[in-house]
């Protein structure tokens, strides 16, 4: 007799084949989406003899769901240029927490919320490595990410100043050259040093820093730091020979710590950068290393995943995002909301920056799509449709079959 048992088990197979190819049809959109693959296995078999050259004889039991597993290769990145915006290429994934728990996930389409900190769509927050005065340390632990534009970036004060600068040598004994550069305190106020060049004779001049009197208290200005240039026949500056150094500013009236500064009169590779050329003297450029109190305008995210924000007075890293990979990957549980949870089969996390240890890299601004191919799951659909029929037929027949033994006692 037939054994209606085979061609159900052929339609629950079926059955469940069809749910997972609509529910990657339905996630054809979806934010960093993983396709399905949905694998069969045969059931048992049932011996029923042999033949004559000892081969067994065996009857199927049917097929079963084998295996649903997840196609984890990458999906198309799309730039969209929201600086939230994150995508990863390559392995890895982003390492999101709730209330203490770590799940993890490809989507990328994050958010600040409004207290600053970087989440996702869902209200789980992004973990990485925050800085600390701009200095990212991985080994210190997963954190949370402050992005808001709220942040303030303390002021600097300045350590060191440079100007490239000419001195006229067709200037007569006597003449002065002034000019001035802006410095900043412990407290970021800004401070105007006066640099005041007498020529005293041929290839010689003495030099004057001055910081007006308005700014200790005093009731002059105040000399900082004095001393001669000499310069060669080819208008080579020889003395100083090296930089100066030890200008220091105390007794600021707004209370500020004292300054201690440098002038750097050669570049790195050792030109000087004040020359003594027949030119009018002039200061082409200058550049001091300290700057005022900034707010958070923008940010960026970097390949490997470092976020430099753009403040008022300049560039500061804010933190570096976490990837986290996993020896087994189809071990994996799908939690929804876009997000895996580690099991016994995945292995634990492993977590560290993007880049290194075979993580993948980050593309800012952009996300990952899904994964799906239409064309290729409409062909999978129909294949599964054929199969779902096919069974049904069969149990169609196993009726028909099943009546006309019973019609036997007419």
């Amino acid at each position: 007799m037939p054994v209606f048992s085979i061609p159900l088990s052929g339609l629950t197979a079926s059955s469940t084949a069809l749910s997972a190819i609509a529910n990657n049809l339905a996630n054809l959109n979806t934010v960093g989406y993983k396709q399905t693959r949905v694998t069969f296995r045969d059931l048992f078999y049932q011996t029923v003899g042999s033949t004559g050259a000892g081969n067994p004889l065996q009857v199927g039991a049917g097929a079963a769901v084998g295996s649903l597993d997840t196609i984890f290769t990458g999906g198309n990145i799309e730039t969209s240029g929201v600086p939230t915006d994150v995508a990863v290429t390559g392995d890895g994934f982003f390492v999101v927490q709730k209330d203490g728990a770590n799940q993890y996930t490809r989507a990328g389409n994050f958010a600040v919320n409004s207290d600053g900190w970087l989440t996702t769509e869902d209200g789980f927050t992004v973990m990485g490595y925050p800085s600390v005065n701009g200095t990212i340390d991985t080994t210190a632990g997963l954190a949370a990410l402050q992005l808001g534009k709220g942040q303030i970036n303390p002021p600097t004060a300045t350590s060191y100043l440079q100007m490239k600068a000419n001195l006229d040598s067709g200037a007569a004994v006597g003449d002065t050259y002034s000019t001035s550069v802006t410095v900043y305190d412990s407290l970021g106020a800004t401070h105007v040093l006066t640099y005041k060049f007498d020529k005293t004779a041929a290839n010689n001049w003495d030099y004057s820093i001055t910081l007006p009197g308005a700014d200790t208290g005093a009731a002059t200005p105040t000399t900082l730091k004095t001393g001669t240039l000499t310069f060669d026949g080819d208008g080579k500056l020889t003395a100083p020979a090296a930089d100066v150094t030890g200008i220091t500013i105390t007794g600021l009236a707004n209370g500020a710590a004292n300054l201690t500064l440098d002038w750097h009169v050669y570049e790195a590779n050792g030109n000087p950068m004040l020359t003594q050329m027949a030119a009018p003297s002039d200061a082409a450029s200058s550049y001091q290393d300290g700057f005022s109190s900034g707010a958070l305008l923008d940010f960026s995210i970097g390949p490997d995943g470092t976020i430099e924000g753009s403040f008022t007075n300049g560039v500061k890293t804010l933190g570096q995002i976490a990837l986290a990979s996993f020896q087994n990957v189809q071990g994996l549980q799908r939690l929804g909301r876009n997000n895996f949870g580690a099991t016994l089969a995945s292995g634990q996390a492993s977590i560290g920056s993007p880049g290194n240890g075979g993580r993948g890299t980050l593309s800012g601004g952009a996300l990952e799509l899904s994964n799906v191919d239409i064309a290729n799951e409409f062909a999978k659909l129909i294949i599964a449709q054929r199969a779902f029929q096919a069974n049904a037929r069969t149990i169609t027949a196993f009726d028909e079959i099943t009546q006309e033994t019973i019609n036997l006692k007419r």
